[in-house]
C-alpha cells in the first residue's frame, strides 16, 4: 500500500525538505480528522487524499496544492472549519480546500441543481486560485479509479458528469494525461461491455501490428539520423473512447480505425520541428489537406504541435505529430506545466502562455456566471463552451481569435467584447459585407460595425453557438425588457392616477414605501415592472395607493370615472408592447391593448374576436391610438382567389414590389382545376398603404375575391 513515506521520497526530487515536512503535517492532520472513517471499499478514508496528493506529485505541483489534496475532504466530511485550517496551514491552503469542498450546509431538492450550485462555487474559487481545479481533477480521477464499490446507477451518474464536465475541463486546460484516463474510465463505467470488447480487440490488434509499427518507427528514426536532426520517434496509442467515437461518428469498423498508424516525434527546438516535417514529407507523401500547424497558431489550451498524415507503404495512412520536449510536457500536463517549470526555478514561455490562457478562460466563466439566470443555465453554458473543435479568424489588426466550429459573426463580436456584441449592426468578412448569421471559416478577417444605441436581437439566439454570446444576449434582453417594462408600468400607473388628479411623482414619499412593504417588493422599479409585464393591474395599484393616502382619516377614495385618454403607441415599442398575430393590426386600424401577464400589452384590432371574453374585465383592456410619426413596416395577411395560370407568382410579386411593399411569405392551394387560393404575408406601412395594394390587385383580370385575414 502506498504510504506518506513513499510520497515524501517522490517529492524529494523537486521540493525542499521544509515544504515536504509541511505536506507530512497536513497528512497527519487529515489522518486524525478522518479517524474511524472508511471508504466504500473498506479502506481507511485517508488513503483517498494520499492518492490524490500522489497524482499531483506526478505533475510536480507545489506543496500548498499537495497540502490541499491531503485536506480536501476535511471541511466537507469532518467537524473541522475553514477558519481552523487557515490557522493551522495558512489562508492559501484553507481557500484551496474550501474551493474544492461541496456546499454541504445547503439541502437541494434536485441533484442537477446541487451539481450546478457546487460547480458555480468552484468557479468562484478558481477565479481566486486556478489550482482549485487541478486539485479537483486529481480528486475526481482517483474517485473514478475506485468506482467499483458504488451502486450501478450512482456509478453511471458520476461517470456521465465526469465525461460532460471534468474531462472537458481537463482538455480545456490541456492536461491530456488526466483527460484521457477520465474519458476511458467514464466510458468503462457507462458502457462496460463495449469497453471490454474494444479493449480486447485493441490488445489483439497490437500483437498483430507489432512488426509493422517497428518497421515504420525504424524507418522514421533512420531518416532523422541520416539528416542529423535530433528527435525521438515513439508510437502513439489510441484510447478506448477515441476509438469508440470514431467508429460511431465516422461509421467505420474497428479494423478501419486501427489501420491508421500513429507516431510522435519529440525534438529539441521549433526550428527542428519544421525541418523534421520536411524530412517525413520527403520520406512518405503527405495527404492533401491533412496538415495542421498548431505551433504557429496554438489551441485555446496552449497545445502546440505539427500534425500531418502520410501515405505509407501500400497506401496505409500514418499520422505523425512533431513537437519539442516543452510542448510534449505542456500537452501532457497543460496548465500544471506552469508549476512543473517553476519547480525547476525557470518559467518557460509556453507554460506562462498556458497559465495566462487558463486565467482568461476562468475570467470568461465568471462573466457567464454574472449573466446567467441561475446555476442550471450557467452549467449548460459551461458545457457548451467546453467543446474542443475550433476555427481561427483574424481581427482587422491581425490578432488571432479562436472560436468553436460553427461560430457566427455574432459569436466573434461577443468574443472581442460584450459591448461590441451588444452594439453590432453589420460586419465585413474579408472586406465584403456579410449577414450577421454567417458561419465563419478559418483564415477569414472580420470587421464588426457598431452603432450607438443598437441592441441585441432575440433572433440571434437561434444561431449563436458560444456560451459567452448566448448568456450575454439573454442578459441584455432581460435588461432591455426590464427597462421597457418599467417605462410602460409608469405610463400605465400615471394613466390610472390621472382621474384622481394626481400622478406617481406627486404622491407623498412614504406612501409608495408603505405599498412596497405591504407587497414585499424590493423597490419602485419592481412595482412598475410588474405593472408593465401585466402581473399587476395599474388601476388596482392606483386605488390601493389612494386608500393608503386616506387611511389616517378613515375616508375611502371615491372612484371617479376612469381616464379615457388612450395610450399612444409608435410601433417600435420593443419587448413589452407586442402586436397580435391573430388580427395583425396596422397603423390606421382602431386598436385596443390587452394586458397579458408576463408579456406586457398585446395590441389587437378593435373588432378582434379573441377579445370577446376580455371585454368583461376592463382592468385588462386599454384604449390605444397610433402615433402620427411611425416609420416602420407591419405584417398584413391577404387571401386571394385567382385563376390558375403560369407566371402567377411572378406577376403578383412584381405588382406588390411596384407598390412599395415586400412579400414576406406566399403560399398557394389548388381549390379546383380552375381556381387557386393564394395566401400572402406582406410588409406594409399602414392601412392606407394596404388599401392601395388591394386596389391594384383587384385590377388584375385573373384575380377574384380579396380578403384581409385576421379574425
Amino acid at each position: 500500500m502506498f504510504t506518506i513515506d513513499d510520497l515524501a521520497d517522490r517529492l524529494g526530487g523537486y521540493l525542499p525538505q521544509d515544504e515536504i515536512r509541511q505536506v507530512r503535517r497536513a497528512f497527519y492532520y487529515a489522518e486524525q480528522a478522518h479517524d474511524g472513517q472508511r471508504r466504500r471499499s473498506g479502506e481507511p478514508y485517508v488513503t483517498h487524499p494520499l492518492a490524490v496528493a500522489n497524482i499531483l506529485a506526478n505533475m510536480h505541483m507545489d506543496h500548498q496544492s499537495l497540502m490541499a489534496a491531503m485536506l480536501h475532504d476535511v471541511i466537507e466530511d469532518t467537524g473541522v472549519s475553514k477558519k481552523a485550517l487557515g490557522e493551522q496551514f495558512g489562508k492559501p491552503v484553507a481557500e484551496l480546500v474550501d474551493g474544492v469542498s461541496k456546499l454541504t450546509q445547503i439541502t437541494f431538492e434536485d441533484k442537477a441543481v446541487a451539481q450546478a450550485e457546487n460547480f458555480q462555487k468552484m468557479v468562484l474559487a478558481m477565479s481566486r486560485d486556478i489550482r482549485v481545479i487541478i486539485v479537483k481533477l486529481a480528486d475526481r480521477l482517483h474517485n473514478m479509479r475506485t468506482l467499483g464499490a458504488l451502486r450501478p446507477e450512482k456509478k453511471r451518474r458520476i461517470a456521465r458528469e465526469t465525461l460532460e464536465i471534468y474531462a472537458r475541463i481537463a482538455s480545456r486546460l490541456g492536461i491530456n494525461t488526466i483527460r484521457v484516463e477520465l474519458e476511458d474510465l467514464s466510458f468503462q463505467a457507462l458502457y462496460p461491455m463495449r469497453a471490454e470488447r474494444i479493449k480486447r480487440a485493441v490488445s489483439s490488434a497490437r500483437g498483430h501490428r507489432r512488426s509493422t509499427i517497428r518497421q515504420l518507427q525504424t524507418s522514421l528514426q533512420q531518416s532523422l539520423d541520416d539528416e542529423g536532426l535530433p528527435g525521438t520517434v515513439i508510437g502513439r496509442q489510441k484510447h478506448l473512447l477515441s476509438i469508440y467515437r470514431k467508429m460511431r461518428d465516422q461509421r467505420k469498423s474497428f479494423a478501419e480505425i486501427m489501420d491508421v498508424f500513429g507516431f510522435r516525434i519529440i525534438t529539441e527546438d521549433v526550428d527542428s520541428c519544421y525541418r523534421i516535417l520536411g524530412v517525413v514529407h520527403n520520406l512518405y507523401k503527405p495527404v492533401p489537406g491533412r496538415f495542421k500547424d498548431y505551433i504557429a497558431i496554438p489551441k485555446a489550451n496552449g497545445y502546440q504541435s505539427l500534425h500531418t498524415t502520410l501515405f505509407g507503404r501500400g497506401g496505409m495512412p500514418i499520422e505523425v505529430q512533431i513537437r519539442t520536449r516543452e510542448m510534449e510536457a505542456l500537452a501532457n500536463n497543460g496548465i500544471a506545466a506552469h508549476w512543473l517549470y517553476k519547480a525547476g526555478q525557470t518559467e518557460h514561455p509556453i507554460a506562462q502562455g498556458s497559465h495566462a490562457r487558463a486565467r482568461a478562460w476562468v475570467k470568461g466563466l465568471l462573466e457567464m456566471q454574472r449573466h446567467a439566470g441561475d446555476s442550471l443555465e450557467f452549467i449548460e453554458h459551461v458545457k457548451n463552451d467546453l467543446f474542443p473543435d475550433d476555427i481561427y479568424v483574424f481581427t482587422p489588426k491581425g490578432d488571432i481569435m479562436e472560436l468553436p466550429q460553427g461560430a457566427t459573426v455574432i459569436d466573434f463580436a461577443y468574443s472581442v467584447h460584450t459591448d461590441i456584441g451588444n452594439g453590432c449592426i453589420a460586419c465585413r468578412i474579408d472586406r465584403h459585407l456579410a449577414p450577421l448569421s454567417t458561419r465563419l471559416e478559418s483564415g477569414q478577417t472580420l470587421e464588426i460595425i457598431t452603432a450607438p444605441g443598437a441592441r441585441p436581437n432575440l433572433a440571434w439566439l437561434n444561431f449563436v453557438v458560444t456560451a459567452k454570446a448566448r448568456s450575454a444576449i439573454r442578459h441584455a434582453l432581460k435588461h432591455q425588457q426590464h427597462t421597457e417594462a418599467v417605462q410602460l408600468g409608469r405610463r400605465l400607473l400615471n394613466k390610472a392616477l390621472a382621474p384622481f388628479e394626481t400622478s406617481l411623482e406627486e404622491l407623498p414619499e412614504g406612501l409608495l414605501a408603505s405599498l412596497l412593504r405591504e407587497h414585499s417588493l424590493k423597490g419602485e422599479e419592481s412595482l412598475l415592472e410588474s405593472i408593465g409585464l401585466g402581473t399587476r393591474v395599474a388601476h388596482v395599484v392606483a386605488r390601493r395607493l389612494l386608500d393608503l393616502q386616506q387611511g389616517e382619516s378613515g375616508d375611502t377614495t371615491e372612484d371617479p370615472q376612469r381616464a379615457q385618454g388612450p395610450i399612444v403607441i409608435s410601433g417600435a415599442e420593443g419587448m413589452v408592447i407586442k402586436f397580435a398575430r391573430c388580427c395583425r393590426p396596422l397603423p390606421g386600424d382602431p386598436v385596443i391593448g390587452h394586458l397579458s401577464a408576463g408579456k406586457g400589452i398585446v395590441v389587437h384590432r378593435a373588432e378582434c374576436r379573441n377579445l370577446a371574453e376580455l371585454r368583461n374585465d376592463p382592468d385588462k383592456l386599454f384604449a390605444l391610438e397610433w402615433s402620427d410619426d411611425i416609420d416602420e413596416d407591419f405584417p398584413a395577411a391577404l387571401r386571394l382567389e385567382v385563376e390558375s395560370r403560369r407566371g402567377l407568382v411572378a406577376e403578383l410579386a412584381a405588382l406588390v414590389t411596384d407598390a412599395g411593399a415586400n412579400i414576406e411569405r406566399i403560399g398557394i392551394e389548388e381549390r379546383d382545376a380552375r381556381l387557386s387560393i393564394v395566401n400572402l404575408i406582406l410588409s406594409v406601412r399602414n392601412r392606407v398603404h394596404l388599401a392601395r395594394i388591394i386596389k391594384r390587385l383587384r385590377n388584375l383580370a385573373h384575380v377574384g375575391r380579396i380578403t384581409r385575414l385576421g379574425n
